[in-house]
């Protein structure tokens, strides 16, 4: 029913596109309809190129059509959309992708088109551009706005237009001062564009005091240059200047027109990333909510590849557009080297104490690889996760993200498949969670010769072009209709064992200590790296290879939070009196850094009190430069 009801919508909605007239548009077929309230029309060629490869007309579609005219008879269609006097603000972005769906998805136009901008133009194809950079295969610009306090702001050489700009700073509702730091804009933020090798091409007079070079075309090619782009600026002086050189006469449209011709056909073929989403319950309880507006909590919990800027900023800059009546609260509680038991522990303090999300996002399959953690405890820390998230808000929709590594490509070499992604997969589907095999899409489209690792994706921390492809899926699956119910309630779990009521215990339970200090802000004197969250904070600290202390707990499961750096040691330990054993706290990379390392001492205890007894050995491991244990926490589930 609920998948009935999202495609019922989405017909009600789009019911209205097939009411259409035929013009006659210089000898072809100009087909014109209504799209959401607005006007738009695409131009058909008497005889469609293979792949249907198209131009995007934005704003002054009928200015300078030769070029236009040349590629219709060559096989492109022409496309329009009346977004006009929106100044390329976000809302009209969003038509625009709408626009692009429904004549890729539904007319079948290439998946990849040419931007054609004049003038103000310029502010609708780069913004769109920069938020699309793989649906993109080149842009020409005529003599366009770059820069708005340029124009219509008027703020350096140019003339201005006093009216547009107070328009301009109305619609984005800015005052004279915030309009004059505005740093959505053309010029800037090109690297994701340019990673993706855009072929950009201005045409420009040169004496133009409405939009001049300087302040504009000049700007930014210099800046899509130096972040990689493939960038040209044709002068066209032989001609009469009008309008402040503004107005010119295209004179060669022909070679403009091979420019596009030569940039967007052959139809490069390219993988869906609708084949690598599976919606299942999709997430449609908090699209809702963010569609009713007021207020909204969205949570990214991961490891360093949720840490840095890229799609999970993306994703929350595209929801605050998608849905400007919400209030949201950004949760970004991604923490480098981490994996599925931190995140199942921390948990609690990291997400639910600064907000219940109404969506979460988990990734975790880079480092449970990296990290060691097996087939069992990957189930039970995700399944934890999940269990307490539903408990706590049984609307939080939730997806999951497998992230793309070398070691995975490997796997599906050697012709298996990776144990993390089946996982995460598994604990998804079990949940009705939304499952996002990025790790897959990324193997099939370099097989397939989309992009390469080596000069494209570059590493498993991704590119500006990497983060681009793992965003362009996120977002597809926003957009994406549910493909089953929402479960009722939780399920039976799959391991019993799960960390469901995964949380910290705060080291200053710890008792009889001897040896172990308690340092209310721990910071190293080496000069190693850290890990936010993990330095700076309280830390129960022995060293020398001296100390040792009890801790009295309640739960099935215990363990620990340590930070290993250098000089980290190994530990004896026993539960309720019971055979001690032994544990190495130092890894391969504590020579590196000071790592944030988590460790289940025993999740098969029974229900109920119990006691741990830690000592730090003498004994230093080979590569350690002494004997230390650093916790910062104690690791307990129910």
């Amino acid at each position: 029913m609920l998948k009935k009801t999202w495609l019922l919508g989405l017909l009600l909605t789009t019911a209205h596109l097939y009411a259409q007239k035929i013009e006659n548009w210089k000898g072809f077929e100009k087909v014109v309809f209504d799209f959401q309230g607005r006007q738009a029309w695409y131009v058909k060629p008497a005889m469609a190129l293979e792949g249907k490869p198209w131009v995007w007309r934005a704003h002054f579609p009928e200015w300078h059509t030769d070029m236009d005219s040349l590629l219709v008879s060559r096989g492109f269609h022409i496309a329009y959309v009346n977004t006009n006097d929106m100044f390329g603000h976000p809302s009209a972005l969003l038509v625009w992708d709408d626009f692009y769906r429904y004549l890729t998805e539904e007319k079948g136009f290439a998946r990849k088109v040419a931007l054609e901008a004049v003038s103000r133009g310029g502010l609708y194809a780069y913004g769109w551009a920069k938020r699309n950079p793989g649906k993109v295969s080149c842009i020409y610009a005529e003599a366009p706005v770059c820069d708005p306090r340029s124009w219509p702001g008027g703020k350096g050489e140019g003339t201005g237009t006093p009216s547009e700009w107070e328009k301009w700073k109305a619609l984005y509702g800015l005052n004279e001062e915030e309009a004059g730091k505005m740093e959505d804009i053309p010029l800037n933020d090109l690297e994701g564009l340019a990673s993706f090798k855009v072929p950009v091409l201005h045409v420009v007079g040169p004496a133009d005091r409405v939009v001049p070079n300087e302040e504009n075309t000049f700007l930014l090619i210099r800046n899509y240059i130096k972040a990689g782009g493939p960038a040209t600026v044709y002068t066209l002086s032989r001609s009469e200047q009008k309008n402040n050189g503004h107005h010119f006469t295209i004179e060669h449209p022909e070679v403009f027109a091979g420019f596009i011709q030569q940039n967007s056909y052959p139809v490069q073929k390219m993988k869906e990333s609708s084949a690598y989403i599976e919606t299942s319950a999709g997430l449609s309880n908090a699209l809702q909510k963010f569609k009713a507006g007021g207020v909204a909590t969205v949570a990214f919990l991961g490891g360093s590849i949720t840490f840095n800027p890229g799609w999970r900023t993306k994703t929350m800059k595209y929801l605050a557009e998608k849905f400007p009546g919400t209030k949201f609260t950004f949760i970004s509680a991604g923490i480098p080297s981490l994996g599925s038991t931190p995140h199942a522990f921390r948990f609690g303090r990291d997400v639910l104490e600064q907000g219940v999300p109404d969506l979460l996002f988990v990734e975790s399959a880079v480092n449970d690889r990296t990290n060691g953690f097996s087939e069992k405890a990957q189930v039970r820390a995700l399944e934890g996760i999940l269990q307490h998230a539903k408990t706590v808000n049984p609307k939080m929709d939730v997806v999951v993200m497998a992230f793309a590594d070398p070691d995975k490509s490997g796997d599906w070499n050697a012709g298996k498949e990776p144990v993390e992604v089946l996982v995460h997969q598994k604990v998804a589907r079990h949940y009705g969670a939304a499952f996002v095999n990025l790790a897959r899409e990324v193997y099939d489209r370099i097989n397939a010769g989309e992009f390469s690792w080596k000069y494209d994706f570059k590493d498993l921390h991704p590119s500006p072009y990497g983060q681009e492809v793992y965003f362009n899926t996120i977002k597809t699956l926003l957009n994406t209709a549910p493909q089953k119910e929402a479960l009722a309630g939780l399920p039976a779990p799959l391991d019993p064992g799960s960390y469901a009521r995964g949380r910290y215990l705060g080291i200053e339970q710890a008792q009889k200590r001897k040896g172990f200090n308690y340092v209310q802000s721990w910071k190293p004197a080496d000069g190693k790296g850290t890990r936010k969250g993990f330095v700076e904070v309280p830390v129960l600290v022995a060293e020398n290879g001296r100390g040792s202390f009890e801790l009295p707990f309640e739960g099935r499961a215990i363990g620990l939070a340590v930070v290993s750096g250098p000089d980290a040691g190994k530990i004896s330990y026993s539960i309720d009196g019971k055979k001690a054993r032994t544990q190495n706290l130092y890894t391969q990379w504590s020579g590196q850094l000071h790592l944030p390392w988590y460790i289940m001492l025993d999740d098969e205890l029974k229900p109920g009190k119990h006691r741990l007894t830690v000592s730090l050995l003498p004994e230093k491991q080979p590569s350690a430069t002494g004997s230390a244990c650093r916790i910062v926490y104690f690791l307990v589930a129910d």
